[in-house]
């Protein structure tokens, strides 16, 4: 179908005027929905349908049954219109409806995104009104909490101040007080010196007086042949002057009956009253020895010395006395005790230490050496004694290793410091276990006499025993070089070993490398020591004591190669006795290289002659010598008695020393105005 956009308006008027397109619609629609058989009469018959109705009641719908009509309505009413391109002038009531439906719309939507938009600028004023009222709430809670903070922080440092200057104020004061009470200890003891000079001069003018009395008696008693005496003899001879002690000091008293026995002491308070009474002061009863008294004491009498100085005893020593179970049983009552020596009491067993461990709790030195004890006092030790430090075990022989189990039961032996086992060969190795994780604070163990004693048993022990410092193993055979690198684990600075065959110089390597601290070495009756182990002990800075006795495969070489070491100028005591491979040579350089040597041992040195006598007085520091068995003669002896600090002097067998010489060798002494040194002479 042309289109009719660009035909002539008349002909789009004639359209118009005779409802063409609205003809053309209701025909089209009839057809498209009836689909009829034979198109031509549908189209007929529904012409003269239209010419009947009139073209003014024209409906779209109008050929079509009303049984096939269908149920929708149509999108527009110019769709013939806009087919043939009409629908510039066409304008039906739907399309104004619809065109006032979209204004309508369009103009609800414009007003309502109008309003949208006004509504958010609204809302976002009033959510800046509320963030900035939050913000403003925010800075002033946060200010308040900053304010909190710094407040209490305030508060605390006041507090703290506040305590400052209390605590300033009180070293103030008892800074005050010190001074106070020092100035008052000082007038006080001034006082005091003061007095008991005046008492110490008023009883040696006494006893000066009571000594020139004495003289006149005498004198007057030899006199006694002569008839007639004068009255003014007669007075001095009769009068005697009385000396009163119990006048001096009490710290003088003490001082003197310090030096007596118990049996003296006990002696002195039967003198008269004021002895007795000066033989009662608790200071004088903190230590009693029965040991010196234990054949003449009765049993009766210890019972009421220990009941009656209960509370002032600290030590207690019963060594080798022969007591009833009854009388140990009374030590029980000195709650103060704090050593006890019962060793070698045959009389004491267990049922003893049971009482002492109840009564006296707070013991720290216990020696129970050589007596019959068992696994029974084992067990009382840990249980009883919470701070025992030192204990002796020595030739206790009845107790096992069960024992030594027990001293780590309640609270343990672990404050030991001290421990004698010498002579227990029932120790196994399990038993040194034990004692290992029992007293891991040992310090100083003494094992003495011990046959049994291996390697093995040192291993267990150092294992846990990691503190020792000083160990004296004499008379343990079995003891070798692996001892030594077990001890590597200990920081040693005492070690004695006596007897030892296996011992050898790797022993002194492990010294060497691993006891930098080492201040003591007993090394005596070594025989497998030779002078590269002097070689080894060299660099030792901390050593003074070294004992070398009986080591006869020492020589000049090993002594120059020790002395040219460190350990040269802080040795202090040496001792070389037999060590018969020395000579001339070894003292020389001991006087050139030992300037703070006191002690020198060179007994049956049989190399020594006059020349090395000569060299020991340059030796400056040197106080005691021992040249027994050595070549001295008289000569030699004349020029030691020149040195200065010697006090003591053995030259015992030195069979070239005469009477004579000892006379002259005195005689020099005293033209030094040197004290005479002791001269000890056996057979010569």
């Amino acid at each position: 179908m042309a289109s009719l956009r660009n035909a002539n308006p008349r002909l789009k008027n004639y359209f118009k005027e005779n409802y063409i397109p609205q003809v053309c619609e209701a025909l089209l629609c009839g057809i498209l929905v009836t689909c009829p058989e034979d198109p031509l009469r549908y189209l007929e018959g529904m012409i003269m349908v239209i010419i009947k109705s009139g073209l003014q009641n024209l409906l779209w719908d109008m050929c079509i049954t009303p049984s096939m009509k269908p149920n929708i309505r149509r999108l527009s009413e110019t769709y013939l219109e806009q087919l043939f391109e009409l629908d510039d002038q066409l304008m039906t009531p739907e399309l104004m409806i619809k065109a006032c439906s979209f204004y309508t719309g369009h103009l609800v939507k414009t007003h309502f995104c109008t309003w949208r938009d006004i509504a958010r600028t609204n809302e976002n004023v009033v959510l800046a009104e509320k963030m900035n009222r939050a913000v403003t709430c925010y800075n002033f809670r946060l200010q308040k909490s900053v304010f909190h903070h710094w407040h209490s922080y305030m508060e605390d440092q006041k507090e703290k101040l506040k305590n400052i200057l209390l605590r300033i104020q009180q070293i103030i004061y008892c800074h005050k007080l010190t001074i106070i009470l020092t100035k008052w200890r000082n007038t006080a003891r001034h006082k005091s010196k003061k007095k008991e000079d005046e008492l110490i001069l008023k009883h040696e003018l006494q006893l000066k007086k009571w000594k020139n009395r004495l003289i006149l008696k005498r004198a007057a008693a030899e006199e006694s042949n002569f008839p007639e005496r004068s009255s003014s003899e007669v007075f001095l001879v009769d009068e005697t002057l009385k000396c009163d002690i119990s006048l001096l000091p009490e710290r003088a008293i003490l001082q003197i009956f310090f030096y007596l026995s118990l049996k003296d002491v006990i002696i002195c308070g039967q003198v008269n009253h004021a002895w007795m009474l000066m033989t009662q002061l608790n200071s004088l009863w903190n230590a009693i020895d029965f040991s010196s008294v234990k054949n003449v004491i009765p049993d009766k009498y210890i019972v009421s010395t220990l009941q009656r100085w209960r509370l002032n005893v600290l030590r207690l020593n019963f060594r080798g006395c022969l007591l009833r179970p009854k009388t140990f049983r009374s030590v029980s009552h000195c709650r103060n005790l704090q050593e006890l020596n019962v060793s070698d009491c045959p009389t004491f067993t267990d049922e003893s230490m049971r009482h002492i461990s109840e009564g006296c709790p707070g013991v720290l030195c216990l020696n129970l050496s050589n007596t019959t004890i068992t696994n029974r006092t084992m067990r009382l030790l840990p249980r009883h004694f919470h701070n025992l430090q030192n204990l002796s075990l020595a030739y206790c022989r009845r107790f096992t290793d069960k024992g030594l189990q027990y001293l780590n039961l309640g609270n343990g032996c672990h404050k030991l410091i001290y421990l004698d086992l010498s002579g227990c060969t029932q120790i196994s190795v399990q038993g040194f276990r034990y004692i290992a994780n029992s007293c891991t604070g040992i310090m100083h163990l003494t094992i003495n006499d011990m046959p049994t004693l291996t390697d093995n048993c040192v291993k267990a022990l150092v294992e846990k025993c990691s503190r020792i410092t000083s160990l004296v193993f004499t008379g343990a055979p079995h003891i070798s070089d692996c001892t030594f690198r077990a001890l590597s684990a200990c920081k040693l600075r005492k070690i004695r070993f006596e007897g030892n065959k296996r011992v050898t110089d790797a022993s002194f390597k492990f010294i060497d490398k691993n006891y930098p601290n080492l201040s003591h070495i007993y090394m005596a009756d070594c025989k497998g020591i030779t002078d590269s182990s002097l070689r080894s002990l060299s660099p030792l800075k901390q050593l003074t004591v070294l004992n070398l006795a009986n080591c006869v495969r020492i020589g000049d070489m090993g002594l120059k190669q020790f002395l040219d070491g460190p350990a040269s100028m802080r040795i202090r005591e040496l001792n070389l006795s037999n060590c018969v491979r020395l000579s001339d040579a070894s003292v020389m350089k001991l006087s050139e290289r030992c300037p703070n040597l006191n002690y020198l041992s060179l007994r049956n040195c049989e190399h020594l002659t006059a020349q090395g006598i000569g060299y020991i007085v340059n030796i400056f520091s040197l106080v005691s010598i021992d040249l027994s068995g050595t070549d001295i003669s008289n000569e030699g002896l004349n020029v030691l008695s020149r040195h200065k600090k010697l006090k003591e002097l053995s030259v015992s067998e030195c069979y070239r020393i005469t009477d004579d010489g000892i006379q002259i060798a005195r005689m020099e002494a005293s033209a030094n105005k040197e004290g005479l040194p002791k001269t000890p002479i056996a057979d010569y």
